[in-house]
């Protein structure tokens, strides 16, 4: 059965979406820098957080330079106001690094003055984007468990579908109580995508009792390279290329739906309780 990620009108409180993947280079931290993006021009206030531990680039696709990023918040060096940054139309960006990797080894005073710093954004943003790191490991499932929508990307590539998949019976095995959706990037057609989307949907439908919503469709766009290029997000560089596009109406959907749950108190603690 199919499903519109972005059904339902009147959405209410901070929505917390979690952008992931089952493998690397499927064109994810593009796709959550540019959705950000997206949300921020339809008048939202729109807060990115990059998750991936260690590898984190969504300074480089934002072209910010970042001093401090979340690891002097995990060590106490810095607090959260310090490390926030203003990216493009506004969007607010708190760069990567491998602080979360020390979370296990926080004592408990530790641990809780980074509970107090991260609980501090609650009432920051409309949407709390967290761009995660791509695979199925318990740092990077913490976070999509954790959120109200879990956004999977995938390619037409069979390897990438089967990690979606993965991705996808991981969510399923832990309850997740959130809503996950399918976002088919690289595809040379709507129709190749939707196939895509189809293809997976029907066999989490069918084996794991799980519906897996249609988020939509992005193209195989050489403006997606040029942009990255230039360190400038596609959205910027080539604002009606198809890539933006098609973009620009995932965003525009995002921004009228509604989540039944779209709080974010307690997110972070969620996540931090996940490395104990």
């Amino acid at each position: 059965m199919q499903h519109s990620a972005f059904d339902n009108p009147d959405r209410r409180g901070t929505t917390v979406l979690a952008i992931t993947s089952g493998k690397g280079g499927v064109g994810k931290t593009n796709i959550a820098a540019n959705l950000s993006i997206c949300l921020a021009d339809e008048h939202r206030r729109v807060l990115l957080m990059d998750a991936d531990l260690g590898l984190g680039n969504l300074d480089v696709i934002l072209n910010i330079q970042s001093r401090y990023n979340l690891s002097h918040v995990v060590s106490g060096r810095r607090h959260l106001e310090e490390i926030v940054h203003l990216g493009p139309s506004g969007v607010e960006v708190i760069c990567g690094g491998s602080g979360i990797e020390l979370l296990a080894n926080l004592n408990t005073f530790q641990r809780q003055r980074l509970i107090d710093e991260l609980d501090t954004l609650h009432d920051r943003s409309d949407f709390l984007v967290i761009d995660t790191g791509a695979g199925i490991q318990s740092s990077v499932v913490g976070f999509c468990l954790a959120s109200n929508e879990t956004l999977v990307v995938t390619t037409p590539e069979p390897t990438a579908m089967t990690d979606a998949y993965a991705m996808i019976k991981v969510l399923a095995a832990n309850d997740y109580a959130g809503r996950i959706s399918l976002l088919v990037n690289m595809a040379r057609s709507v129709g190749e995508g939707r196939t895509v989307y189809r293809q997976i949907s029907d066999v989490a439908s069918r084996f794991l009792d799980t519906p897996v919503y249609e988020a939509g469709v992005l193209y195989r766009d050489e403006a997606v390279v040029n942009a990255v290029r230039q360190r400038t997000p596609v959205l910027k560089a080539y604002p009606k290329s198809p890539f933006s596009t098609a973009m620009n109406e995932i965003g525009r959907r995002l921004t009228q739906a509604s989540y039944q749950n779209a709080r974010s108190d307690g997110f972070f603690r969620k996540v931090v309780n996940w490395f104990f």
